[in-house]
């Protein structure tokens, strides 16, 4: 069987799943409820990637980059250093103004020599672009982008509370590598958080749910 090379994803306890971490130049969707930690799991991945010397880039289709900085200081993640020594990039792009996001993103990426990216949240896809179709069409164009240049990506999607769906649009996960899935518990009045490794490409993984926390030092994952 032919070895990949594998990223490590910075998420403790989840790289033990999937045969050691992602394949390098997968594009993997990570999906999941409000306040399941989307956005924490995309700069964790992203600052395991800095520890390493990687040039990485965090897109924001939400938050403003300030925002987002002083967030994740609770976690004592100083991406500012990483900044200033011109290893990590922070773009924002406004939702209502992205009729074509692929390519000023690819040119970025190329230009900065990037080799991990978050693009957070592809949901926003749907405040722009009114038609189905269309939403459709633009997260294709962007998925094999992202996976043509090569690049070791991460998007993050937004479902509502009901069952039975991995993606906001429906089509994400027919096009990315992997999916992760992040799920919020709320049962007998305590609230608990669950991941599961849906769909990763290249790679025997655990089918399995395990529980996971947000802890002081981001997420962690426990035993199933």
């Amino acid at each position: 069987m032919k070895d990949f090379e594998r990223l490590p994803s910075g998420i403790p306890g989840l790289d033990k799943l999937m045969e050691g971490g992602f394949v390098k130049g997968f594009t993997i969707l990570v999906s999941g409820s409000a306040g399941t930690g989307k956005t924490i799991f995309s700069l964790q991945f992203l600052l395991e990637g800095l520890k390493k010397g990687e040039n990485c880039m965090y897109i924001s289709l939400e938050q403003k980059p300030q925002d987002i900085l002083d967030d994740v200081l609770r976690f004592g993640w100083d991406l500012q250093s990483f900044i200033s020594k011109k290893k990590f990039f922070i773009e924002y792009h406004d939702p209502f103004q992205i009729a074509d996001i692929t390519s000023p993103i690819i040119d970025k990426i190329k230009e900065k020599k990037i080799t991990r990216v978050a693009i957070d949240s592809t949901s926003s896809f749907g405040l722009y672009f009114k038609d189905t179709f269309e939403i459709r069409k633009q997260l294709y164009k962007l998925l094999t982008g992202l996976k043509e240049i090569g690049v070791t990506s991460i998007l993050t999607t937004e479902l509502t509370e009901e069952e039975g769906k991995l993606s906001r649009f429906g089509v994400e996960e027919f096009i990315v590598d992997g999916v992760v899935l992040l799920q919020f518990l709320g049962l007998g009045g305590k609230a608990s958080f669950n991941i599961q490794v849906r769909k990763m490409r290249r790679t025997e993984h655990k089918k399995e749910s395990y529980p996971y926390d947000i802890t002081k030092n981001g997420i962690k994952i426990g035993s199933a």
